[in-house]
């Protein structure tokens, strides 16, 4: 049985855009009446999403969005909660980690209320592009409740555990330019810089061997996974692995003819 497209299937409040001459694909939270918040269903949409998009050869970056200007997303849907099993609760950061399981770049595009489940899915982007109106928050404190979807995790590693203590035993929000101090964003713009500022980064990424690209996520992320030892065995294997490729071959070729190299991701 064929698959429908991506961009044909009806999801909870997301919707795919894919550009073919860019080699792209944009996921839009679209629920801009709601602050795009996100409902149980979308967040199992979301990972059903990027399988799709894993597998497909015309997109070789991700990139992800919120609609309107007023935010990326303001969390999840509240009240749906108490509707949901201990057990459910428990395993919501799977699909969140989708954009950190993808083999792609994966680029979070943010503005405004990047709150609550909305910021653990941009803290499993690679990248993350904000305007000046970011405001990056865990609130769930607030709740009597504590974040679920690896944003303790992941905000301890890459902030340090005194910032991440601060930003959500506080429930504080952080302003773009704080968050940028801190590492947790890639780049800040004027809003209205920011949609180019996104596509300055996909020029970067096109321009590299995907192939290279892709192993060299798997190397960064398995880093955060173990021992130094283990990773530069890692490391080692993947420098060794990409030695026999098309692309390393053509990259060379290319250093020594002084020209672009044309990559195929082979």
């Amino acid at each position: 049985m064929r698959q429908q497209n991506v961009e044909q299937i009806e999801w909870d409040h997301l919707r795919v855009e894919k550009n073919p001459e860019r080699k792209t694909a944009t996921i839009v939270l679209d629920r801009p009446e709601k602050m795009n918040t996100l409902s149980f269903t979308a967040r199992s949409h979301l990972n059903q999403i990027f399988e799709q998009l894993n597998k497909d050869d015309e997109v070789h970056v991700i990139i992800i969005k919120g609609e309107g200007t007023k935010a990326f997303t303001s969390g999840g849907t509240i009240t749906e909660f108490m509707e949901r099993s201990q057990e459910e609760l428990s395993v919501l950061h799977k699909n969140v980690a989708a954009p950190e399981r993808s083999p792609k770049p994966v680029i979070a595009q943010l503005q405004g209320y990047t709150f609550g489940v909305g910021l653990e899915i941009a803290m499993a982007c690679d990248f993350r592009v904000a305007s000046d109106t970011t405001l990056l928050a865990l609130p769930e404190l607030r709740l009597g409740m504590i974040p679920g979807s690896g944003g303790t995790q992941r905000i301890a590693r890459i902030a340090g555990l005194g910032r991440a203590k601060d930003m959500i035993m506080r429930a504080r929000r952080i302003p773009a330019d704080e968050a940028y101090q801190w590492g947790l964003l890639t780049s800040v713009s004027p809003q209205e810089e920011l949609e180019a500022a996104v596509q300055s980064l996909v020029d970067e990424l096109l321009e590299f061997s995907p192939l290279a690209l892709r192993t060299l996520k798997q190397v960064l992320n398995a880093s955060q996974e173990g021992p130094l030892s283990a990773g530069l065995e890692i490391e080692g294997f993947a420098y060794g692995m990409l030695r026999g490729t098309e692309d390393f071959r053509e990259g060379v070729n290319a250093f020594d003819q002084k020209r672009k190299p044309k990559f195929t991701g082979r």
